[in-house]
């Protein structure tokens, strides 16, 4: 018995998210892309605990062309 040929959908095609992106860029309730403070991963210990409390803070991103980029690497960033 021959198989079937599966029918060819006429849909979008789907985007694959950046991964890293995704983890580090987030999206607000308002809709502005925010981003984490970087170094916080070591050598902290020398740090105050106000320095340390500080880079708890989202950003939010500025310029357009970076955002742009962010939205093409992550299609479907969600809060």
């Amino acid at each position: 018995m021959p198989r079937k040929a599966k029918a060819k959908g006429k849909g979008k095609i789907k985007l694959k998210t950046h991964k890293a992106t995704s983890k580090r860029f987030s999206l607000t309730g308002s809709g502005k892309l925010v981003r984490t403070k970087g170094g916080k991963s070591h050598l902290r210990r020398r740090r105050s605990a106000r320095t340390k409390r500080q880079l708890d803070e989202m950003l939010p991103v500025q310029g357009r062309g970076t955002v742009k980029r962010v939205r093409r690497l992550a299609p479907y960033l969600k809060k």
